[in-house]
């Protein structure tokens, strides 16, 4: 009989995304009983935007677990008859623990309060730094060497609880959003299982967060996404790696928007030179090894890069599409 049986834990789930799909199929595959699992309402998602369940319930339906969906669950809030119907789901499922992962609703106090061990969250940083809702985002984009999975107990601040458990999961100076993810997706779902184990027995010990250190990674907004090459090379390799796949790093040439989906720094041209005779964003070379870039501190070379309506490319099949010249200049900001 796998543990989670065994103990006897009863485990309501609340999340929405891939990443808390990951978590849910662990918990189920570990044999804990999940009475419940909330995730946000359907979404218009595709070409055709037709309504399509979050991954959470996908596997939820999948596998006969209840499903509710409220818009809210603050019971004095614009939706209050979707609160008051989670909370009567919530209160007959009776469960021991809420794990929560990347749910994307506010959880008021009454949910808080309501399970005899409380709401356990799966947040992927190291806690405190990346408080917020983009923390995988913001670790790339700010070139932290490492990051991790932190298994907190939920309180009513922004990702201020106590903290259960927590692991160091090294950046690679390749990843990108999205390989990140999958990789903090797997240890978040392990860590959780381990913690439910630890509390089943009582063995958890709670560490407050330190007072030092505290970051927020604020929400990702499209108008991030639009590359200012008067940064340096550097910056912009990681926020193109940060941004993929959501929201993509793009440029502009002339009318036309480009994504960039990949790149790296080319330390063998003398930046100090180029930046005298060359304005930001202008096209230094183009050739099969990609786009050479000049930005406020050396030279980017756009190795992956797509159009408007079309596919991501190497940039050697890009050019043959979009036969980009030495000299273009590449949005150019406002002074």
């Amino acid at each position: 009989m796998p543990a989670g049986r065994a103990n006897g834990l009863r485990v309501a789930f609340a999340g929405t995304p891939e990443f808390a799909a990951v978590a849910l199929i662990r918990l189920h595959a570990a044999g804990f009983h999940v009475p419940l699992v909330l995730t946000q309402p359907d979404r218009p998602a595709g070409r055709g935007m037709k309504l399509q369940a979050s991954p959470v319930k996908q596997f939820a339906v999948e596998h006969h677990i209840p499903v509710v969906q409220p818009h809210s669950l603050r019971l004095d809030g614009k939706f209050p008859d979707d609160a008051a119907a989670a909370q009567a789901a919530l209160q007959a499922a009776a469960p021991d623990v809420l794990v929560v992962a990347a749910y994307g609703l506010i959880l008021p106090q009454w949910v808080l309060d309501l399970p005899r061990l409380g709401c356990m969250n799966i947040h992927a940083s190291l806690l405190p730094r990346w408080r917020g809702a983009a923390p995988i985002h913001r670790a790339i984009e700010a070139g932290d060497a490492q990051t991790g999975i932190t298994i907190m107990q939920m309180d009513a601040g922004l990702d201020t609880g106590d903290m259960l458990v927590h692991e160091r999961l090294a950046i690679a100076a390749t990843d990108t959003t999205a390989s990140l993810h999958d990789r903090l997706a797997t240890l978040g779902g392990r860590l959780m299982v381990e913690v439910l184990e630890m509390a089943a027995c009582g063995g958890l010990h709670p560490v407050l967060q330190p007072a030092e250190g505290v970051t927020y990674a604020h929400k990702i907004d499209k108008s991030e996404s639009a590359v200012d090459w008067r940064h340096s090379a550097a910056d912009i390799a990681r926020r193109i790696r940060a941004f993929d796949p959501f929201p993509g790093a793009s440029t502009t040439l002339g009318t036309d928007t480009l994504k960039l989906w990949g790149a790296v720094v080319d330390d063998s041209v003398d930046s100090t030179e180029v930046n005298i005779s060359k304005r930001y964003g202008q096209i230094l070379f183009a050739n099969a090894s990609g786009v050479g870039v000049q930005t406020g501190e050396g030279v980017l070379v756009l190795t992956h890069l797509q159009r408007a309506g079309g596919k991501r490319l190497p940039a050697s099949d890009f050019l043959r599409g979009c036969p980009l010249k030495p000299g273009m200049v590449l949005g150019t900001p406002a002074d």
